[in-house]
């Protein structure tokens, strides 16, 4: 990977058979890349099919590891303070949750701070 990458989940997925659904951490991340352009060109973002197995995320993550949305690193973090909540699976480090994506971009970026 030569840009972290973002995984997001397409909008108006059904869940057996009821909806169309769209994912609010999604729909969160997709503002975030809004309101900050700039991001969007630093970021690789992947749009999944809302139906499980995810063979992209396992391939990276674990089966354990399917969740969006999820920021996987292209490179071991440093200096990321405690409050950011970093997992490590198969090797590789990813954020996963709306907010949580939004901290990590924060301090890795430059964006503004969640409030």
């Amino acid at each position: 990977m030569n840009r972290d990458r973002l995984y997001l989940l397409k909008s108006d997925f059904m869940d057996n058979g009821k909806g169309p659904y769209f994912c609010p951490g999604c729909a969160q991340m997709v503002g975030l890349l809004e309101f900050y352009l700039d991001l969007k060109q630093q970021l690789e973002v992947r749009w999944l099919d809302f139906p499980r197995p995810r063979p992209e995320l396992i391939e990276l993550l674990g089966e354990e590891n399917q969740s969006c949305p999820v920021l996987v690193l292209k490179e071991a973090p440093t200096g990321v303070p405690s409050t950011i909540p970093l997992q490590q699976a198969k090797g590789r480090w990813f954020v996963e949750g709306a907010n949580e994506i939004a901290s990590y971009l924060a301090h890795a970026h430059g964006i503004g701070i969640p409030h």
